[in-house]
């Protein structure tokens, strides 16, 4: 008979840490993002406004696996509706329960969730990877539980899998014949113009005797973004927005921690024109931003970085670059694969303001005219 510990403060939750960690090891593709280190800090940092619910499956005195999940309110033409969702905000690409048992931590969660006084108006699980990781345990665990959902696309993603890959010149010949003169004539260009400097930063853990999050290298990345094309961006999609600076530092040192962080900054002429960071786990990087210098003083900055990046990826063995969502034209050319990921919500018929919504979003995607162009 399982049953699900609730918890809904970090105070609680840091005596389940142990657990936690030793459930991640077993996680299906499990990146830092799945760590009780991400959990921590993005509750710290964004927790304000939403009520924690950390569930915690259990059988027979054995802990089965951790479904992390936080309540929050959105705000529509409508007004506000009480969402319960995964605690990832886009930051990351996918997410699940914690732990090997999945489909019994799915299950035991959503009954918990069927049974418990409902606090919530829209139950909105995003980043689930049914093709790979998933298999469909979502849907059946929701449907068993009574929480039938509605399945839609998410987002797309790029990564370059390295599985096959036996050196540089082999990714590159998997590469359309105009990519790979793109890239060569860039790299040949920058290097013309002075010395390049390629330093990438991956520590071993605390616990290995390092854990050094290298702060200088991360300033000058600071640096980098705030003279990139994204200084202006208000969203949070860079580096050096001042309103998530505590964050991005905190997570980075929290991944350094764990021997999961990975930091690259590139130099040109002893200068950083261009910087890339990222976190990997068990062969699987995950990129979370990069940029490049406007003023720097050759074009191709930001390319030669990716190639490098690339092929030193390759060097040390990682099984997969994951260049996460988006249109923008260098995943699209660089990626040998694309992967959905998928959004499931279940609303009770009694809840008419997200019901409304979910309608009328359905209806939109039926009449949005589908963008049959490249990117």
């Amino acid at each position: 008979m399982s049953e699900v510990i609730e918890i809904n403060d970090l105070r609680t939750l840091s005596s389940y840490r142990l657990v936690w960690d030793s459930l991640l090891a077993d996680t299906p593709n499990a990146t830092f993002f799945h760590t009780y280190d991400w959990f921590e800090q993005y509750w710290r940092h964004c927790g304000v406004g939403q009520r924690m619910r950390v569930l915690i499956a259990r059988s027979l005195g054995d802990t089965l696996g951790i479904l992390p999940l936080c309540l929050r309110r959105r705000s529509h033409k409508l007004g506000r509706v009480r969402v319960l969702t995964y605690p990832l905000d886009d930051w990351g690409t996918f997410y699940s329960p914690i732990g090997k048992n999945q489909s019994a931590t799915l299950l035991a969660c959503m009954r918990h969730l069927a049974h418990t006084p409902r606090d919530w108006e829209e139950l909105d699980l995003p980043w689930v990877d049914i093709d790979s990781t998933d298999h469909g345990r979502t849907t059946r665990a929701m449907q068993q539980a009574g929480l039938p959902p509605h399945c839609e696309r998410y987002a797309n993603s790029s990564s370059i899998e390295f599985d096959s890959v036996v050196n540089w010149n082999q990714y590159l010949s998997g590469l359309s014949r105009k990519v790979r003169h793109e890239l060569r004539r860039s790299v040949r260009r920058v290097e013309d113009w002075g010395p390049v400097e390629f330093i990438r930063h991956r520590p071993d853990a605390r616990r290995a005797g390092d854990g050094q999050p290298r702060w200088d290298l991360f300033d000058e990345a600071e640096v980098v973004a705030q003279h990139s094309w994204q200084s202006d961006s208000v969203n949070g999609n860079t580096l050096g927005d001042p309103r998530l600076a505590g964050f991005y530092r905190d997570t980075y040192a929290a991944a350094a921690r764990l021997g999961m962080s990975d930091l690259v900054v590139l130099k040109l002429s002893g200068r950083s024109v261009a910087f890339w960071l990222g976190y990997h786990y068990q062969g699987r990087v995950t990129g979370l931003r990069m940029g490049y210098r406007t003023d720097a003083p050759v074009g191709g900055v930001g390319t030669i970085l990716l190639a490098r990046l690339i092929e030193d990826s390759i060097a040390r063995g990682d099984a997969v670059l994951d260049l996460g969502p988006g249109k923008e034209k260098y995943k699209h050319r660089l990626r040998t694969r694309s992967t959905t990921s998928y959004r499931l919500t279940h609303i009770p018929l009694a809840a008419w303001k997200p019901r409304l919504l979910h309608t009328t979003r359905w209806l939109q995607s039926c009449l949005r005219v589908p963008n049959t162009q490249p990117y």
